[in-house]
């Protein structure tokens, strides 16, 4: 493929780099790690170091824009750190933590503080450890600490996830290896025996159960999600709050309506499990990562992978939205990420400053990886930035437009195999109401690099109903995502050297499909030859439960549909930036007003000063 990524080499550490919005670097100064930055080993244990913020409201600074309220958590091995964070504007005092914690016979694993409920002198914060316990303290008061799953009655694996629910002054959800979630509210106990369980709700591929208890007490819900005893890795709440995305050792995404707890919808990895999941600023898209080293996205509202990002060389750990970088609307610059100190001259600060900082960096009603902010309108409709780093030790950096994530599914008759003249087919009712049959088969994917399409359409646009006549092509597709994509970055290896988001032929040659439009435009029917049907797939898993157990069983029904088409059948794109910033694997990536943070699994936790802020 196009991109070219940065050798392993303890030379090739960068320090700064080039975007189009300007430079980011380091803030050497603003090195965080534990006070005495020494017996750092790979055996500090397995969990990955987390990294949570919280803004208090400082007297000093009402309005929030110095940052005298930030407070910064994170976890290496059996430690736990809390630390004023100064961010790009002074250096950092390691020797005066606001609060330290050495935990024995057990691990540190996640962490998150109530910004609902924050004031300036208290900042709750929940910590998951290894063993299955919960605890509630505030690194401010310190007298407070809180204890749950105490006995391990409720659960003995290892908490892998744990959240506060959105503007809730006291219920947080907890994840654990062992597959399921945990609804619990801090202010009621614990039992002193292990819960018994009735059921509440069930659906496809989970249930829902209550304690069976004559007096409330924790856990108020039980979530049992996938198959039994397979790991959830991560979920995140939605920017509004009603909905909550779950991602699964066993390679699914499942979002769910939080209130109702129903299941709205549901993706496939292309490999392995998904790791790590985040939902766009405006909520219209749910992005993951994982362990077919690729970056998934999924449209809340059509309920379909809509594209999917290359870049990584290993298993992808976090995945989030930047929320604060603008697109680029008239100029059209002919540089991308690179490595030097100055800017060519045309490169001009499109940087977007938020003028109120306490309502921007605060986490609100979901994790600090998930910063709210409003979608920034370009001619060419939003364009969303978004970053990923993984255990390659690299930063990638994405610029996606709406022009490609509203692509419809290119399914591709393929030339059957084997001596077999049909394949089978799959119906997808998309969110927007669209019907697509798509074929299925085991043929490997085709990566299909650089290759552009064009539409020739034909119809009478006053008519109700318009017919297309689609037929493949190579050309350029003149959109604002393959102008900002087709571009190199570091040193050019000639002026054929350009890196296009990848998009995929429609089909063969030979195939041709019929598209029947409305005049709205939002409805589109695409008929290919078919000879039978699996199960509609949208949103939610529907049909009798034996059937859908039988997809669970065998992913490979899957690919090729909704739940995870064929690489050849959605846009595949490739990163603006990609560099690596670590010799440890990345465990963090969290994007705030004029830095981003990232962390390694050597403790170290790294501030990047943006364009403008150094």
């Amino acid at each position: 493929m196009a991109v070219q990524l940065d050798g392993g080499g303890k030379e090739d550490l960068k320090t700064q780099f080039v975007t189009r919005e300007g430079t980011y670097k380091l803030m050497t100064l603003s090195e965080y790690s534990r006070p005495n930055r020494v017996g750092y080993t790979n055996g500090q244990g397995s969990a990955s170091v987390r990294v949570s913020f919280v803004t208090l409201p400082d007297p000093a600074d009402p309005t929030g824009t110095q940052g005298l309220g930030d407070r910064m958590c994170f976890n290496f091995g059996k430690e736990l750190y809390v630390y004023v964070y100064r961010g790009v504007k002074k250096a950092v005092d390691l020797n005066k933590p606001v609060d330290k914690k050495l935990y024995k016979g057990t691990n540190p694993t996640c962490h998150n503080f109530n910004q609902t409920t924050a004031t300036a002198d208290s900042a709750p914060l929940l910590v998951g450890f290894s063993t299955g316990q919960i605890q509630l303290i505030d690194p401010i008061q310190k007298e407070l600490s809180k204890l749950y799953n105490e006995d391990r009655l409720i659960d003995k694996s290892k908490v892998t996830c744990i959240k506060w629910v959105p503007g809730s002054n006291n219920l947080f959800l907890v994840s654990h290896s062992s597959g399921q979630l945990y609804l619990y509210n801090e202010e009621l106990l614990c039992g002193t025996t292990a819960p018994n369980y009735q059921s509440f709700k069930s659906g496809d591929g989970y249930a829902i159960y209550t304690c069976k208890t004559k007096s409330t007490r924790n856990p108020l819900y039980r979530w049992v999600i996938g198959a039994e005893g397979c790991c959830i890795n991560e979920f995140a709440f939605s920017p509004c709050g009603s909905n909550l995305a779950v991602v699964s050792q066993d390679g699914f995404l499942r979002v769910f309506q939080y209130n109702t707890m129903e299941l709205v919808g549901s993706a496939r990895s292309y490999f392995g499990g998904f790791l790590c999941v985040c939902w766009s600023p405006d909520g219209r898209y749910v992005v993951v990562g994982g362990e077919d080293d690729l970056v998934t996205i999924w449209s809340f509202h059509e309920k379909r992978v809509v594209a999917r990002g290359q870049g990584h060389h290993s298993w992808v750990s976090v995945v989030a939205f930047d929320p604060y970088t603008t697109s680029y609307e008239d100029h059209d610059p002919d540089f991308s990420g690179s490595d030097d100190e100055t800017l060519p001259h045309n490169n001009h600060n499109h940087y977007h400053e938020k003028a109120n900082r306490l309502s921007t960096t605060s986490q609100g009603i979901h994790s600090n990886r998930n910063s709210c902010g409003s979608e920034l309108r370009v001619s060419g409709g939003t364009c969303y930035r978004l970053g990923s780093v993984s255990q390659d030790t690299q930063l990638c950096l994405w610029d996606i437009t709406e022009d490609v994530l509203r692509q419809p599914m290119c399914a591709k008759q393929r030339p059957s195999t084997a001596g077999s003249s049909t394949l089978p087919t799959s119906t997808v009712n998309s969110g927007n109401g669209s019907t697509t049959n798509h074929h299925l088969n085991n043929s490997k994917h085709n990566n299909l690099n650089n290759v552009n399409y064009k539409e020739n359409a034909s119809g009478n646009n006053e008519s109700s109903n318009n017919s297309m006549s689609t037929n493949t092509a190579v050309s350029t597709v003149n959109s604002l995502t393959q102008r900002l994509a087709g571009l190199g970055f570091g040193d050019r290896k000639g002026d054929n050297h350009k890196r296009n988001f990848s998009l995929t032929m429609r089909g063969s040659g030979a195939s041709n499909s019929t598209i029947i439009q409305n005049s709205s435009g939002d409805k589109a029917t695409t008929n290919l030859n078919t000879n039978s049907n699996l199960n509609s797939v949208s949103g939610s898993l529907v049909g009798a439960n034996k059937k859908v157990s039988s997809v669970m069983d065998d992913p490979m029904r899957l690919i090729g549909t909704a739940w995870c088409p064929r690489f050849d059948e959605c846009p595949v794109l490739e990163p603006l930036v990609c560099k690596k910033l670590a010799h440890e694997r990345l465990t963090e990536l969290v994007f705030r007003e004029d830095c981003f943070v990232t962390a390694c699994q050597d403790g170290y936790v790294y501030t990047w000063a943006r364009p403008g802020h150094m």
